[in-house]
């Protein structure tokens, strides 16, 4: 096997080929978000757009001018719901948010670049309605994981009053990229990627956070667990390399954590990962 050939880039990215109880993962997942939708009785499947995807869960904050957390969902862009993440808005609702949920349309049905316009119009309904939701619209802090951490990286990219005039320019401020995916130009080489993904040379300077200009009023915290592949752990310190300290400020590999149980971590108070998410809520409240 080649450094870079075919058989390398599998291997680095096919994270359920690393992860031998990956399934059992998910399934949790799934088991614990069902509960979660009926502890805390949410709106569900709330439309932002036109397409079948295109829905919100939202968990409302107990009091109106809550910060307000957003959580995408990872699974290349290709798989996963945002019902199966739903485990992870106790966590977050506890630390007084409004908790949503987007879900997105699938590729190869839709390309990177047009799930990531997809995110824009979620966020642009999140910053119009979330007070109806008790969240404040000036308090978003945006996660996600995986491809959803490539998506949070665009969301702190977008040039917001270009998408609509009447939209602030610092409608998204914090992020939090778990294991996230910050330059697209490996991953469209990947075989067992490639023909889902469809990623062209001009969707990958496009849709690349890293190879982007940093955003002028963000705060980006980047981590992936210190299990995951030496390519999980490289676009991870790519953004912080790219963007720079003061947008990126923290940048961390945190022990013991590999690329499904790190999103575990987000949900377990006292946690690295779910110390990391508070602090970005609560900065909200003193910007």
């Amino acid at each position: 096997m080649t450094l870079h050939d075919a058989a390398w880039l599998d291997l680095m990215y096919n994270n359920r080929a690393r992860v031998s109880n990956f399934a059992e993962c998910v399934d949790r997942w799934q088991r614990e978000s069902a509960r979660a939708r009926v502890q805390l009785r949410g709106v569900l499947d709330q439309r932002y757009g036109v397409s079948g995807r295109e829905r919100l869960d939202i968990f409302p904050a107990d009091r109106p001018g809550a910060p307000v957390a957003v959580f995408i969902h990872g699974g290349y862009w290709r798989s996963m719901d945002k019902s199966d993440h739903s485990f992870l808005a106790p966590a977050l609702h506890a630390m007084g948010a409004t908790v949503v949920l987007p879900g997105y349309d699938l590729c190869p049905a839709l390309t990177i670049p047009q799930i990531t316009m997809q995110m824009v119009r979620a966020l642009a309904w999140v910053w119009r309605h979330i007070e109806r939701f008790n969240g404040d619209p000036s308090r978003i802090t945006v996660m996600g994981h995986s491809a959803g951490g490539h998506l949070t990286a665009m969301l702190l990219s977008c040039r917001w009053s270009d998408f609509d005039p009447s939209l602030p320019a610092s409608l998204v401020q914090r992020g939090l990229s778990i294991s996230g995916l910050h330059n697209l130009e490996p991953v469209s080489r990947a075989p067992f990627l490639r023909e889902d993904l469809k990623l062209t040379a001009e969707d990958v300077r496009r849709a690349s956070p890293a190879l982007l200009p940093a955003p002028r009023q963000a705060c980006l915290y980047a981590v992936a667990g210190a299990e995951e592949s030496s390519e999980f752990v490289r676009q991870t310190q790519l953004i912080q390399s790219a963007w720079g300290p003061s947008v990126v400020p923290v940048c961390e590999v945190i022990p013991g954590l590999n690329h499904f149980t790190v999103v575990d971590a987000l949900g377990h108070s006292g946690s690295r990962l779910n110390q990391l998410a508070r602090e970005l809520i609560e900065a909200s409240s003193v910007d």
